[in-house]
């Protein structure tokens, strides 16, 4: 009977192990001090010294020579074949591999760099070089101070006219270093808008000096990204309403763009590129007040358009801020608008009336961000007037779950971090960006840091979550880059977050009842004192009053006015006293509700 072990380990997982062994003492070196040297010391008395408190500094200047980089092409061709082989002809090739391969001094090559080849397998499948020691280690970054330092500027390269940067957009592969920025005049009837270059361009982080590619619209661009299946591919939102498409690959101009009359009839404020099976679908939001949807196969009408309304009204309003993910669904999507309202909107809604599922108020201003956290889509961050707040998304919720303290200046715009549940950025008109960390405080911000002394307009995450940028009003574009306290999740972070979102949306939703509550208790209380004062008119009273007077009217008497004088006027005080009595009586008895009917009494007799 053969008796055989198999072993379901790789060899690579056994490792190498040491081997230790005991053994005894062994003298390494044996340094004795040397008697001529100690002849030749001289010490020195008395020893006389100066010192200075204050350390020695010295100020020097360098002027460093700027490194400008350039791409250039390279063709690489098929190579190794001798003269007489034409390698673009498959069957020259092939003829001339069976010819090399039963030569013997190619054999005898082969065999012998088959054993060297041999052992260094042997040796990749014993011991694993990229093995990693510490996986599943997490680093704690509490105590560490948070930074941000400035990795490279971009300056527009337009120096004729001063333009904001109006957008930025990280490249969608996060080890491809670029973005899009999007450079634009937005104020209303500025002096300098007809003057102005149009141009946008893409910057590559390694070369700051020179934009890597250009972008040649017909109208100054407001923003513009990406595609998410085709980096070369961008879709662009002009200023006058038209939807454009760059291909990096075929030059400057736009390859597609949509017809000016089908198009939006003011300016372009966001666009997103939808999930679809081909990536050709996108989406854009005007302050025209109507989303569009587009096809970049044909774009020469939109796919499907919808007014920002509200149901049951006919006021639209205009959106600038558009948020889609489609880890909330693939056809859910959020609008925010100049009014401050947010607009939750499903596309494939069964009526067409029901695509606006609700509106959210509580902005004083227009919107300048609006974005769902990567880590829990039902929560989302909004960003405008001198707040930013956090929802949830729930219908039943209409108040914000948390809110930032009220700034003294505007906030411009932010995002949440792509790595941290419970960091977000926002950035603001006098120059500063603040990082907020909930996991640690919710009254203030972690880390606030002044990036230029002009407005901050346009702000971008980039996937890693340790690098930002930061666009300005006078064109510049600061990458920055972020501390690995800021940038790498602490532990349990993730379900400590989710935890104090769950909890604030059930104190909204606990307050939310308490006030309904109140509301139906004071309504009610209001419609029972209207009732009571309402339930006796005048004319009841009139028609009351005379039915007393002529019940209680006294009999002539046949008596002598003399002989009645006397008790005239007890009489009419006790007329007066009962007249009230019964006045009150009788009014009761109307507001009175009634009650059942009771056993008759035997009534007494009247005095």
């Amino acid at each position: 009977m053969e008796i055989y072990h198999q072993y379901i380990k790789l060899r690579k997982q056994f490792g190498r192990h040491p081997k230790f062994a005991d053994e005894g003492a062994e003298m390494i070196a044996d340094i004795r001090p040397n008697e001529e040297h100690a002849t030749e010391y001289i010490p020195r008395n008395p020893v006389v010294t100066v010192s200075q408190c204050v350390p020695e500094m010295s100020e020097h200047d360098a002027n460093t020579v700027a490194v400008i980089l350039a791409s250039k092409a390279m063709s690489h061709v098929e190579g190794g074949w001798p003269k007489d082989i034409d390698y673009s002809e498959a069957e020259h090739t092939i003829r001339y591999r069976k010819k090399i391969e039963k030569d013997e001094d190619y054999i005898k090559t082969v065999t012998a760099l088959g054993a060297d080849v041999q052992d260094l397998i042997k040796q990749n499948n014993a011991i694993d070089i990229y093995e990693e020691y510490f996986t599943g280690q997490w680093a704690d970054h509490s105590a560490e101070v948070p930074s941000v330092k400035t990795v490279t500027v971009f300056k527009d390269p337009s120096t004729s006219v001063k333009r904001s940067t109006a957008y930025v957009n990280w490249h969608p592969d996060a080890t491809i270093p670029k973005v899009a920025v999007s450079y634009a005049i937005l104020q209303f009837q500025d002096p300098k808008f007809h003057d102005m270059p149009l141009s946008s361009y893409v910057w590559d982080v390694n070369n700051p000096n020179t934009p890597e590619f250009e972008m040649a619209p017909a109208s100054q661009i407001c923003c513009s990204k990406f595609n998410l299946k085709d980096p070369n591919l961008l879709g662009a939102g002009q200023y006058n309403g038209q939807f454009t498409v760059y291909d990096m690959r075929k030059g400057s101009a736009a390859t597609e763009a949509t017809p000016v009359d089908l198009s939006h009839r003011d300016p372009i404020y966001d666009i997103a590129w939808l999930q679809s099976k081909t990536g050709t679908e996108a989406m854009s939001v005007s302050t025209d007040g109507s989303v569009m949807w587009w096809d970049i196969r044909r774009l020469s009408e939109p796919v499907e358009s919808m007014p920002l309304r509200e149901k049951g009204s006919e006021t639209t309003l205009g959106g600038v801020v558009l948020e889609y993910d489609p880890a909330a669904g693939p056809t859910n999507f959020m609008v925010g608008t100049e009014q401050g309202s947010i607009f939750s909107c499903n596309r494939k809604a069964k009526n067409p009336a029901d695509r606006v599922k609700y509106v959210l108020s509580g902005h004083h201003g227009p919107l300048y961000g609006l974005r769902r956290n990567p880590f829990s889509s039902k929560y989302f961050l909004s960003i405008g007037d001198w707040t930013a707040r956090v929802w949830t998304d729930d219908a039943a919720v209409k108040t914000p779950i948390l809110t930032t303290k009220y700034h003294p200046t505007y906030l411009t715009g932010g995002t949440w971090s792509p790595t941290r549940p419970g960091v977000f950025y926002t950035i603001k008109m006098d120059g500063t960006m603040d990082v907020w960390d909930l996991f640690y405080k919710h009254n203030e911000p972690t880390l606030t840091v002044e990036v230029s002394d002009q407005p901050l307009t346009s702000f971008a995450a980039h996937e890693s979550g340790s690098t930002v940028a930061v666009g300005t009003a006078d064109g510049a574009t600061t990458i920055l880059q972020l501390s690995a306290g800021l940038s790498e999740m602490a532990l349990n972070e993730k379900a400590a977050m989710n935890n104090m979102f769950d909890r604030e949306t059930q104190r909204e939703k606990n307050l939310e009842k308490a006030m309904k509550e109140a509301r139906i208790k004071a309504k009610k209380e209001a419609t029972r004192k209207d009732e009571v004062a309402d339930s006796v008119t005048e004319e009841q009273l009139r028609a009351l009053e005379s039915e007393f007077f002529s019940a209680t009217k006294p009999p002539e008497s046949a008596a002598a006015p003399e002989e009645a004088a006397p008790s005239s006027e007890p009489m009419v005080v006790a007329l007066k006293v009962e007249l009230l009595c019964a006045l009150e009586s009788k009014i009761f008895s109307v507001s009175k509700p009634p009650e059942p009917a009771a056993a008759p009494e035997k009534a007494a007799p009247r005095q």
